[in-house]
């Protein structure tokens, strides 16, 4: 099963114009924005989004993402892939 991953987009990356970064659970990833980039990039500072192989698929409200963080989490015990991106595990 493919599972997309609340996060929140904290900065642009510098020398990538389609990339930025994501917060997912306390650890920052790099992300593919052009998917939903409609406008000015900076405009995704603070903006919830849907991640998933490293790129934004779409926008998500605050509430929708912290509901689908804390539905991870519960899953984090039992999927260990889910783990390993929440940062709970170790890499393979």
């Amino acid at each position: 099963m493919c599972i997309g991953i609340p996060g929140q987009i904290v900065a642009l990356h510098e020398q990538q114009p389609d990339h930025a970064w994501a917060e997912v659970c306390g650890m920052r990833r790099e992300v593919n924005i052009a998917l939903v980039c409609e406008g000015k990039p900076d405009a995704l500072i603070g903006c919830w989004v849907l991640i998933h192989v490293g790129f934004a698929l779409s926008k998500l409200d605050e509430q929708e993402a912290r509901d689908t963080l804390a539905a991870l989490h519960e899953m984090g015990e039992v999927e260990a892939d889910v783990a390993l991106f929440l940062g709970k595990g170790e890499a393979r």
